[in-house]
């Protein structure tokens, strides 16, 4: 009877919808919590003369399977489960198998994810992805408690506490990595550069990030930012940054991009703005409505441009997201110096979209291209000056398996891999004298070219 009055339910409820209007939902690309759905309203025809689409039947059937697993979940599994444990379930399973950037989020993490843009939340301080299969930091955020632990962007996390990661999904890694502050959480981790596993254990603690982690004359009037995340204060920062430090005889600047996992994008493109004339496109979107196509331009409104200033951007592989929009709007208009390493290549569009009980869907809605047509997802940006960290040389990159296959080989030895990172000496920053360097060549060639 209950698995009977389930289907007759669900059926009844598809229908309603199936039924009446499949409208397009169009989406702002930088979606804030607060943010509502705006429709797009047609006229539909009488249900009676309307004829059932082979798409529609399509949906009819697999949703009559979907009751049918529901209803026995619900009378034969060996636990009881609340209806809303097994429909968030289902919703989990769903948005990750589209990608791994889609996401249902329970209450609880969506308003986690609302504070993390104000600049302040729990946890690590790690920018993490699935990447060829397997949980990847993209990069740690400065001055967390991963960043001071020594994880570095493309480690690979193999375990967390005592479950191996093999198929985990990005909803399920940061149930595990977040907590209370104060409490542990221990992690292994494929250094691929480095062809071995390490061991971490870190303490969460409530993240406080600014946006500028640095800002400072370098000499020769160099101006040096550091801008480690796009946060709602960052354009307010960045400015007041560039005022200080252009009162101090500023020319030219190098913006640090290493290590920088993105943000809002708005704010991404807000301080290309100040680099850029009025009405140059800045970067765009495609996705596969038409209503999700976006172009972002270099508006008027900034107090201060630096048009003719000498730039150079640092990228490696934990730039990320807005960093890449940044960077591949200041190189396809010829108004900065690329250097460093190949960016991550995250350059798809999430749109969050609140639902009525407190939870939200992360969905990938577009994807990002540069002013030239240049996809970012999965291509990155590539430097104009290709300047390698000095490290440790590269290994092969193994397979998925071959890695879980590595680490469940190996004995368990106590080893306090962290005071082994303590003891490695820091290398001089290479990238950042590259990039000294390629400044005062801009700037010697815009000397030489005037006379």
């Amino acid at each position: 009877m209950a698995k009977k009055k389930i289907r007759v339910l669900l059926i009844l409820v598809c229908a309603l919808v199936l039924l009446g209007s499949w409208r397009a939902v169009s989406l702002a690309v930088e979606v804030k919590p607060t943010q509502q759905r705006q429709e797009q309203t047609k006229v539909e025809e009488p249900a009676a003369v309307k004829q059932e689409k082979p798409e529609e039947k399509d949906i009819y059937e697999q949703l009559e399977l979907f009751t049918d697993v529901l209803s026995t979940v619900q009378t034969e599994y060996v636990e009881e489960k609340t209806p809303k444990q097994i429909i968030y379930g289902a919703l989990e399973g769903m948005l990750s198998s589209l990608d791994p950037h889609s996401q249902f989020l329970e209450p609880d993490i969506y308003n986690e994810m609302k504070v993390e843009t104000t600049g302040q939340f729990g946890g690590l301080g790690i920018e993490i992805t699935i990447k060829d299969g397997l949980l990847t930091v993209i990069s740690p955020i400065d001055d967390t408690p991963a960043f001071k632990a020594g994880l570095k962007p493309g480690d690979r996390i193999v375990k967390i506490d005592d479950a191996v990661t093999r198929g985990i999904t990005i909803l399920e890694a940061v149930k595990k990595l977040r907590g209370k502050p104060g409490t542990t959480v221990e992690l292994k981790v494929l250094r691929e550069k480095e062809g071995k596993f390490l061991d971490f254990k870190i303490t969460r603690a409530i993240i406080k990030v600014q946006s500028i982690k640095s800002a400072k004359i370098l000499g020769d009037n160099i101006g040096y930012i550091r801008l480690s995340e796009f946060q709602e204060r960052s354009p307010q920062d960045f400015e007041a940054a560039m005022k200080k430090l252009k009162a101090e005889g500023m020319d030219s600047i190098i913006i640090d991009l290493r290590n920088n996992p993105g943000g809002l994008l708005g704010v991404a493109v807000n301080i290309s703005e100040k680099f850029i004339p009025e009405g140059e496109l800045v970067v765009y979107t495609k996705g596969r409505i038409k209503s999700q196509d976006s172009e972002y331009r270099s508006k008027g409104n900034n107090k201060e441009k630096y048009l003719d200033f000498p730039i150079v951007v640092m990228i490696n592989e934990g730039s990320a997201s807005g960093s890449e929009i940044l960077a591949g709007a200041l190189q396809d208009l010829k108004r900065a110096v690329i250097l460093g390493t190949k960016s991550f290549g995250k350059g798809s569009v999430q749109t969050v979209i609140p639902l009525k009980d407190g939870s939200a869907i992360r969905l990938t809605t577009s994807k990002y291209f540069t002013p030239s047509g240049r996809t970012i997802h999965e291509k990155g940006i590539i430097p104009d000056i290709v300047v390698e960290e000095q490290e440790a040389g590269t290994i092969g990159k193994p397979k998925e398996e071959e890695i879980f296959e590595k680490m469940e080989k190996e004995l368990e030895q106590p080893a306090d891999n962290k005071e082994e990172i303590k003891k490695e000496k820091t290398p001089p920053d290479n990238q950042l004298e590259a990039a000294i360097n390629a400044i005062k060549a801009i700037k010697a060639y815009k000397t030489l070219s005037k006379n």
